[in-house]
């Protein structure tokens, strides 16, 4: 999946949302589409996780604010 941000990937999740909706669709672009939006929800999902993980290290620095950039380990 292309890397998109939190808002831009919402905005897609949204839009696929609606177009499955509208029962347009036939069953196999319905589960393509859910498996689409499914991917886009966890790509969302892990940018919040990221975002709450550099908060917290923010919250915890104990000589004022300092920003430390938080990078994820790999499953």
């Amino acid at each position: 999946m292309e890397e998109v941000n939190f808002e831009e990937a919402m905005k897609k999740l949204e839009a696929l949302a609606q177009e499955l909706e509208k029962g347009d669709l036939d069953l196999d672009q319905s589960v393509q589409k859910f498996e689409e939006g499914m991917a886009l929800a966890k790509k969302c999902n892990d940018i919040l996780e990221k975002a709450e993980k550099r908060i917290t290290i923010l919250i915890q620095e104990e000589e004022g604010l300092k920003e430390e950039n938080f990078v994820p380990q790999e499953d």
